[in-house]
């Protein structure tokens, strides 16, 4: 789920889009290694990632590691 900064709580792992980590090749290399650790395919997800904005690259970065990552604006 994306929060603000207010909102963010204690996890594992966290994400702050208005930092280098947001940029969308790193959020894309982020993707391909929980993919492969996960055992997920990552060609599909970069793949649905760079099928349009930056917006939907962090939605669907969100829609498979959102269980695993905070990402905050």
């Amino acid at each position: 789920m994306i929060k603000s900064r207010e909102e963010l709580k204690e996890r594992d792992i966290e994400i702050d889009l208005s930092g280098p980590e947001g940029n969308a090749y790193v959020l894309m290399g982020y993707a391909q290694r929980y993919a492969e650790q996960l055992g997920m395919n990552h060609n599909a997800i970069i793949k649905e990632m760079m099928s349009s904005d930056y917006e939907n690259l962090v939605n669907t970065f969100e829609k498979y590691f959102g269980k695993f990552v905070t990402l905050y604006r």
